[in-house]
């Protein structure tokens, strides 16, 4: 059997998940079969952050058995042969002719892609080829309409009767997931996993398997009769009023219903290991379900299982890139480094909920991690936060992630992006004043364009620092005596080359010598109360606010000489 993590290791969900789903081969397939990490999504909008969750779960599962000398792959099935159910927001409003038809029949409005699901799956597959994630993709079009499902559907059409008494006893203990959140709630919306779809009238109300209109296809469909001997079903469309008959056998126009259709798949596919969303996992859903038909319809053991709760967002009110503003993984990767945005999901246990904040949050978030990757680094002690580091940063296929070579605080970049209004080389030349020597700035990707990406898009206007063009001359000719001392002592002392640590000497020290105190002398209360003041009187007359970036690197950023143009009364 293959090796577990070693005694001494740090364990974390990714281990046990890992050990569960080896258990699971074990158990249905002898211990040489290779190991499958399943995953599936529905192509039918953007793949918001919440829905990476199905992704990046078994990747990291994967990865985990991988390291451990095990054959595995991550399948994910895109479930593309679902029907379109609603136009959201912004669409074209005549799409609504599409509804009913599957997602890879209705054509993509934007005229990018050839249609509706390969638009969602494109800016998807760049985000997960950017965090390091591969897997082995499956269309369910292809899939069935190829037949390489017919002996499955037609084995479920055979035991209609053992499927309609496991879902009819599962209605009756149907719960709805409680949402937390209006996010939440509006996930949920979209949600299948209690869906039980009625496809005809009485024998045929609960019919397994539902054909798409040959003549419009939409899945309105009315199921009149089905022959077992020959395979002939013979339907009514309510859209367009086409009557037909489809042989199951040899026409291959329809799909297993979607609480049939899942463990047909971990059947099919020898699913070992699959995630799913809470709603999933309440009582009559599709896990629950799904469970006890795959033993009883398809003889396979359901897979190991982990359920994981929503993820949710914050800080994105100038967000756009995405239909309905609903932030993507492309979107957090704007301004997330790949391994702190796969850190973020691989730390917590797939059951917690959180929140990606793409506002002020997120200077804390970087400033956390590379407080992280030094402890790594140290090599002092392995704990679970060592071994999340470690998961994040790289994978068995794409190696270590990129990351900057020259690690340059997110907080110092992004306020110089701010002063400098983007300007790269100018960025490069004062991360270098103060105190990060690097070639060139290429040594500062991806973070540099990572924090000019926020400062330009994530941060309200309000919050973002405006160089004044030129002196206020009306605050320069109120100044009190102390802040006329003041000023003039900055500026007597005020170098034309600036340099980090004397311009913050400078800075803290001009209210000192205010007092009669040295620049070495510790500060008294009155002098620490005269730098507060001082503090703002500088941010008031070069920014036009009472805070802003750190004064030593906005000195820097503007220059001597803007600093004294700006400092000092016209003539």
């Amino acid at each position: 059997m293959a090796r577990g993590a070693q005694s001494g290791e740090p364990h974390d969900w990714v281990t046990r998940a890992a050990d569960d789903a080896i258990r699971h081969a074990h158990e249905t397939g002898g211990a040489d079969r290779r190991i499958t990490c399943a995953s599936g999504a529905s192509p039918s909008g953007p793949i918001h952050l919440g829905n990476l969750r199905e992704f990046i779960t078994p990747h990291f599962v994967a990865e985990e058995i991988r390291r451990r000398g095990v054959a595995v792959r991550h399948l994910h099935s895109w479930d593309d042969f679902d029907r379109f159910r609603k136009v959201p927001a912004g669409v074209d409003p005549s799409w609504a002719e599409h509804i009913g038809r599957p997602l890879s029949a209705v054509p993509d409005p934007w005229e990018c892609h050839e249609s509706w699901a390969e638009h969602f799956k494109a800016p998807l597959r760049s985000a997960l080829a950017e965090m390091g994630i591969e897997m082995e993709e499956v269309s369910q079009t292809e899939q069935y309409r190829s037949g390489a499902y017919t002996e499955q559907v037609l084995h479920a059409i055979r035991h209609r009767d053992v499927i309609e008494e496991v879902l009819g006893r599962h209605r009756t203990k149907k719960a709805e997931p409680v949402a937390e959140s209006d996010q939440e709630a509006a996930a949920l919306e979209e949600s299948v996993a209690e869906e039980d779809e009625q496809t005809g009238t009485g024998d045929l109300a609960r019919f397994p398997y539902k054909p798409y209109c040959r003549e419009c296809g939409r899945d309105t469909v009315e199921i009149t009769a089905y022959d077992d001997e020959t395979t002939d079903l013979s339907y009514t469309c309510s859209s367009c009023g086409f009557a037909g008959v489809t042989n199951v056998a040899t026409q291959h126009e329809g799909k297993l219903v979607w609480k049939v259709d899942w463990p047909m798949r971990w059947a099919y596919e020898g699913v070992d290991f699959e995630p799913g969303g809470l709603d999933h996992s309440t009582p009559g859903s599709s896990y629950t379900v799904g469970k006890e038909l795959v033993k009883r319809v398809f003889d396979f053991r359901a897979p190991s299982y982990v359920a994981y709760a929503f993820v949710g967002f914050a800080g994105v009110q100038k967000m756009s890139s995405s239909a309905g503003g609903v932030p993507t993984a492309a979107d957090a990767l704007r301004i997330l480094e790949a391994p702190i945005l796969r850190w973020l999901y691989v730390r917590r246990q797939p059951k917690q909920a959180f929140n990606i904040d793409f506002g002020p949050e997120v200077v804390r978030l970087y400033d956390e991690w590379d407080a992280l990757g030094r402890k790594a680094d140290d090599g002092v002690k392995r704990d679970a936060q060592v071994l999340a580091f470690e998961r994040a940063s790289a994978t068995a296929a794409a190696g270590t992630l990129p990351t900057p070579p020259v690690v340059v605080p997110f907080r110092l970049l992004s306020s110089v992006a701010d002063v400098t209004a983007g300007s790269a080389e100018l960025i490069s030349r004062i991360v270098g004043d103060v105190g990060h020597a690097h070639d060139s700035v290429t040594d500062l990707q991806p973070r540099l364009g990572k924090a000019m990406a926020w400062m330009a898009d994530f941060v309200a206007s309000e919050d973002r620092t405006t160089v004044r063009e030129t002196a206020d001359a009306e605050r320069l000719a109120a100044l009190s005596e102390d802040e006329e001392l003041w000023l003039g002592q900055l500026l007597d002392r005020l170098p034309d080359h600036l340099e980090l640590e004397p311009t913050t000497e400078l800075i803290y020290g001009v209210p000192k010598l205010a007092r009669g105190l040295g620049l070495d002398d510790a500060p008294t209360d009155q002098v620490k109360q005269d730098q507060r003041d001082f503090f703002r009187l500088l941010y008031n007359l070069l920014v036009d606010a009472d805070r802003g970036p750190r004064l030593p690197t906005l000195f820097l950023a503007l220059g001597a000489d803007k600093v004294r143009s700006l400092l000092t009364r016209p003539a």
